[in-house]
């Protein structure tokens, strides 16, 4: 039958096993008091570091459900019951056996499976959670600023796209459809005043009836024309009659004057 001691010193045994988030089982031989408080306080509050009987651990681990503790279980026995950041705690376990090398990481316990003591030691030589958290938070931020950064992006191009096209547009509106089409609609007037110019010139053909006016205005003057060059022949007619009769008349007159000069020659 176990002693009432006994069954409280398991009953806590295992209650700290259940609450840590981690476990290191040590060597203390022939570490001093002072030494030892040295290394509780460089545990930290997190942390509880405490002398065990190897027997009352082993059956504490079972009832806790800790399994392959059993070998590391062998002479004085200390574990360090982590309740923190077990990275924290094992850079304190690892400088501390540095410094004093009577201290001795046997191994651990961790994530449902017993650590070797180059595990723990690896264990160590990773960053502890704040300085993770840090850094994630850091790598977090810089991905949202390049995410932000990558979205803001074609809005910032298309903004100075949009301010050029603005601006050119100012200078000559036919860049974009908007002020091209205003523009047109704008010369639309300037166009329509330039038709009546341009159509008076095609508009000439009003001028046609002063072109048949003085067509018609010629026409007489041409009916006179061939009037007079019809006339001319009668003219030139009557001008040879008139010539023929007054040969014929010289022709009588000389016909009649022939006899009476005969006579005289032949009285005389």
């Amino acid at each position: 039958m176990a002693r009432p001691d006994k069954a409280a010193d398991v009953a806590e045994i295992a209650e700290n096993f259940r609450t840590s988030s981690a476990t290191v089982l040590t060597e203390y031989r022939g570490l001093t008091v002072a030494q030892l408080k040295t290394l509780r306080r460089n545990l930290g509050e997190s942390s509880q570091y405490a002398v065990v009987k190897n027997t009352l651990t082993k059956i504490a681990a079972r009832e806790a459900g800790v399994e392959g503790l059993d070998d590391l279980l062998k002479g004085p026995s200390a574990i360090a019951f982590i309740k923190g950041d077990p990275v924290e705690a094992a850079k304190g376990l690892r400088d501390f056996a540095k410094a004093n090398p009577l201290l001795i990481i046997k191994g651990g316990y961790m994530d449902g499976r017993a650590l070797s003591a180059a595990e723990i030691n690896k264990l160590a030589d990773l960053e502890s959670r704040e300085v993770l958290l840090a850094k994630l938070a850091g790598a977090m931020k810089g991905s949202l600023s390049q995410a932000a950064a990558l979205f803001n992006a074609p809005l910032a191009n298309a903004a100075r796209t949009i301010e050029a096209l603005r601006v050119k547009a100012e200078a000559d509106p036919s860049v974009i459809g908007g002020a091209g089409a205003a523009a047109p609609a704008a010369e639309a007037p300037a166009v329509e005043e330039a038709v009546p110019a341009e159509a008076a010139d095609d508009v000439v053909a009003p001028e046609a009836p002063a072109e048949v006016e003085a067509v018609e205005a010629e026409a007489p003057a041409d009916a006179e024309a061939s009037a007079v060059e019809a006339e001319a022949p009668s003219a030139e007619a009557e001008v040879v009659d008139s010539a023929e009769e007054t040969t014929e008349d010289a022709a009588e007159a000389v016909s009649e004057d022939a006899p009476a000069a005969e006579g005289e020659t032949t009285e005389g």
